[in-house]
């Protein structure tokens, strides 16, 4: 017998998306959240640079709307984009009133940071350390709410839908989901009357990346299997400064250290943005990405440099202190000497494809957050918006499904969960194997700069990968491991299947064989449906 639960909400996730919809949830329904590994383990929590919002009186939302359109490169949606910067402000107001300390300057304001690709200084941020900050107030408020259920290492492994009960359609209703417990090894049925998938990133698909290790795409895997459309899933965006240090495993230098006034520079300490960009060392992150895998192809190094020890030493430990505690701990000291960095596989522009109020293309389901796709990324990211998408249509979401919920039930049956014929599994090094291949395939094929060779190359390498996995899969009890391999391959495939039908660069997706963006054929998303 597979454990039943019930609940009127499922929320799969626990960054600031899941969270913050969840809090406000609750006070008009049972929410259940749950999340593969402790609650805090999320994007969120590692985000240094802070939450973009139009409060100085300097600025305008107008400004903001086109500083997002520029980075996006012709693909955002403008209507998208107005919703999330005029509706931002108040939540940065609701944020402060569930208990979020952001860094204030002298006056008591709010210190507003900048960063690439911003033309005003608008980054809301709690020192060096926003995610984190913004992550333990949220969950503090879900600890104490007596409608919400956390439910920690708990792994979403397939939405319900009618598929499940052998009835075949295009008009696909989501009613919960399979869910293992990684700590009994036991599935279970999470019945709900609606779901929605803030389950975050996809940096793990790739060899390098800043995000956490929980970031294998599980949310969009299991969308895109369910029927759910995704879009744009070509444009990753690599953040441009990660730590370079054996040690420092997904460390990111924040975008904010160069809106400080950071110069990136050679081992030499000669500069190289003007050659690039005329905004230097504030332009948009895929420029910077480029021209940092440029120099370091052209010059043979395995890094750049990051240099601040033109600025005073106190006011960088003081804007700064985690990033300088933390270079401190690899035996850097970034007010004496430059930080090596390397580009990483940082944020997916693309996602589960969502409308203005987070509803996605399956009846009952919803997205929010890096695993959605609204529309206000584009072809990328403008730094600091994406705690901001997320808290501006977890928000939509809440009141669209406050409305709906009344009229619905979760009473449809779904059969126990069925590894009958499966054993446990033993081949450990084909699951770790798999992984690392896939990842390398990533890196080396479908990173910054593309071509039609890589991607066939890849193509095939994931195919291969897929087939192999898929029948492994099939013959084996489910572990997190195995579940996130399985993820992690697939998205791969969305990725590379995305980047061959763009045949144009744009944005974040650069191949050299298509040097030039292409408005008359590529100004639209590329959709991918699986059935």
């Amino acid at each position: 017998m597979t454990e039943s639960l019930q609940t009127d909400v499922l929320v799969i996730g626990s960054g600031i998306g899941g969270l913050y919809f969840a809090i406000h949830m609750a006070d008009h329904a049972s929410v259940t959240i749950i999340t593969k590994k402790e609650s805090s383990t999320s994007n969120t929590n590692w985000a240094q640079g802070g939450i973009a919002a139009t409060i100085e009186s300097g600025d305008t939302a107008e400004l903001h709307i086109e500083d997002t359109l520029g980075a996006g490169a012709g693909l955002c949606k403008r209507d998208m984009v107005a919703v999330m910067v005029e509706e931002g402000p108040q939540h940065i107001r609701r944020l402060m009133e569930l208990g979020v300390q952001f860094t204030t300057s002298d006056h008591e304001q709010l210190h507003l940071g900048k960063e690439g690709g911003h033309s005003r200084s608008r980054i809301v941020h709690a020192q060096d350390f926003t995610g984190r900050e913004v992550e333990n107030a949220l969950l503090a408020r879900v600890n104490s709410h007596p409608n919400i259920t956390l439910l920690e290492h708990h792994f979403a492994i397939e939405l319900l839908t009618e598929h499940h009960l052998g009835i075949k359609t295009n008009d696909i209703t989501c009613y919960g989901a399979y869910v293992l417990d990684s700590k009994q090894r036991k599935p279970k049925k999470i019945l709900a009357k609606i779901t929605i998938v803030a389950s975050g990133g996809l940096g793990h698909v790739y060899q390098h990346t800043t995000n956490p290790d929980i970031a294998t795409g599980d949310g969009v895997a299991m969308a895109y299997r369910a029927g759910a459309e995704i879009a744009n899933m070509e444009f990753i965006q690599f953040h441009p400064t990660s730590l370079y240090h054996p040690k420092a495993k997904s460390f990111l230098i924040s975008e904010a250290v160069r809106g400080f006034g950071g110069i990136l520079k050679l081992k030499n300490g000669q500069e190289f943005m003007h050659k690039y960009d005329k905004r230097q060392n504030l332009a948009p992150r895929d420029i910077v990405a480029r021209a940092i895998d440029s120099e370091i192809k052209k010059s043979g190094e395995e890094c750049v440099f990051l240099d601040v020890t033109h600025i005073d030493a106190a006011k960088t430990r003081e804007h700064f202190p985690n990033i300088y505690e933390t270079c401190l701990q690899y035996g850097i000291d970034m007010t004496k000497e430059m930080i090596p960095v390397v580009p990483a596989a940082h944020y997916s522009c693309g996602g589960i494809r969502t409308d203005a109020m987070g509803r996605t293309t399956l009846n009952r389901l919803y997205a929010c957050g890096e695993s959605s796709c609204t529309g206000v990324h584009g072809a990328n990211r403008l730094a600091s918006n994406s705690l901001l998408e997320a808290l501006v249509f977890a928000w939509r979401s809440f009141t669209d499904i406050r409305e709906q919920l009344p009229a619905l039930d979760n009473s449809v049956k779904f059969p126990d969960w069925d590894d009958s014929g499966t054993v446990n599994p033993e081949e450990w090094i084909l699951v770790s194997h798999n992984k690392r291949e896939a990842q390398g395939v990533m890196n080396d094929y479908v990173g910054i700069v593309r071509s039609d060779l890589r991607l066939q190359r890849a193509q095939r390498r994931i195919e291969f990968l897929k087939d192999e996995t898929e029948a492994y899969y099939k013959k084996t009890k489910i572990t997190t491991q195995i579940l996130e391999l399985r993820n992690i391959i697939k998205v791969a495939s969305l990725i590379i299947e995305s980047a061959v039908k763009r045949r144009e660069s744009r944005g974040l997706h650069y191949t050299t064989d298509y040097p030039q963006r292409d408005d008359k054929h590529f100004l639209i998303d590329t959709v991918l449906r699986s059935f």
